[in-house]
């Protein structure tokens, strides 16, 4: 099956002023995040709304396409993308998450096969008291039950493992799967959350939940420009 990564990248950015040209040890944060999804070795692509960022990373083997600036999220943005490609399975690799993994990748593209879109979490304590860290729940097959920036379970007898689990926002798709998810309306749990994957559960489209071991830790804040610096420097140590 015809597969690749695309990565959703724009210019504007309400927290971080045009945070995929944000410096980071050096070097853009788009720049990052495209170099390690080359390195799984998947075809990779850069949808985005800039001719700054394009121009960035100009001088590495992605494909570059440039997309409507009035597209509402990321998603959108890939599924545009995808509509004029001929193309499978994709997986949405934020442009604001700088690590990606070969095994992760191969493990969302294999369950693929049996579900139409797959997602990321991590087994992360802190994540708890962190609204800004989005949390999953599954049913006993791995199925997302629900997503939430509350504390969520409640865990009124403690929590057990894997629990917490935060969500990594990195999503596998079938491309019926997203053409269909961006062409819903927002739904009311989504709008209430500001959380796009509740359409999906809403909508009745089950999402797969692969709990990694792997570091990942998106770019929103100042706070997190610092802590991607130390992870960086850590794993190149």
């Amino acid at each position: 099956m015809k597969r690749a990564i695309v990565v959703p990248a724009r210019l504007r950015s309400t927290r971080l002023p045009k945070k995929p040209l944000r410096r980071i040890k050096g070097k853009p944060l788009i720049r990052w995040v495209l170099e390690r999804c080359l390195s799984v070795g998947e075809r990779v692509i850069l949808a985005t709304d800039s001719d700054e960022i394009a121009r960035e990373v100009a001088d590495l083997p992605v494909e570059i396409f440039l997309t409507p600036s009035d597209l509402p999220s990321g998603t959108d943005r890939v599924a545009h993308v995808v509509k004029n490609l001929d193309l499978d399975l994709v997986i949405n690799h934020q442009g604001d998450e700088p690590f990606a993994y070969r095994e992760d990748v191969e493990r969302i593209f294999k369950h693929l096969e049996e579900f139409p879109v797959v997602t990321l979490a991590v087994m992360d304590p802190e994540a708890h008291r962190r609204p800004e860290d989005v949390k999953v729940v599954v049913d006993k097959d791995g199925r997302a039950l629900y997503f939430s920036r509350s504390p969520i379970p409640f865990g009124r007898k403690g929590l057990e493992p894997p629990y917490p689990l935060k969500h990594v926002g990195i999503y596998g798709f079938r491309r019926d799967t997203i053409i269909r998810f961006v062409a819903l309306r927002r739904t009311p749990l989504e709008e209430m959350e500001s959380l796009e994957q509740l359409r999906l559960l809403e909508n009745g489209i089950p999402v797969k939940v692969l709990i990694t071991r792997n570091l990942y830790h998106g770019v929103d804040t100042e706070e997190d420009v610092k802590i991607v610096e130390r992870l960086l420097e850590t794993q190149e140590a």
